[in-house]
């Protein structure tokens, strides 16, 4: 049996994401293509739209504190939902908040010759991120 390309797998945040993430910067919408001819004739900006939802686009660079390789620990990720979505968590550092994801897939991407290169992560949204003690289980001691 053949998947076909472009198959988007859920996955739990928790698997896919084992230290969580931290999103830097803020949520921006993910915007078509504008030419310098269309630029030039002030054609307004049109935010994408997904091919498989049809929610619009809205993309978060993030950073993953369990990637060891420096080249693939910061990437984009796409939320997919048609009202600019917001983090639930405040900022740790200023510019960067700790978030979980919710309705997360992955689609793998395939480089030149079809070998795999690395994964496009989308989500429906942000849910509240859990503390470390409440992810294994532990309660949190009293002070």
């Amino acid at each position: 049996m053949a998947i076909d390309k472009g198959h988007r797998f859920g996955i739990d945040f928790d698997d896919a994401f084992t230290q969580g993430l931290v999103m830097v910067g803020e949520v921006s919408p993910g915007n078509e293509y504008q030419s310098r001819e269309d630029r030039a004739a002030n054609r307004p900006v049109r935010q994408r739209v997904d091919e498989v939802t049809g929610k619009r686009q809205w993309k978060v660079m993030v950073t993953d504190p369990a990637e060891t390789r420096a080249k693939r620990a910061s990437f984009e990720i796409t939320l997919l939902v048609d009202v600019q979505p917001l983090p639930t968590t405040s900022e740790a550092l200023p510019g960067m908040r700790p978030i979980e994801l919710d309705g997360l897939t992955a689609e793998p991407r395939v480089a030149g010759q079809g070998e795999f290169e690395s994964y496009v992560f989308r989500a429906t949204g942000f849910k509240k991120a859990a503390s470390k003690a409440s992810r294994s289980g532990e309660t949190p001691k009293a002070a």
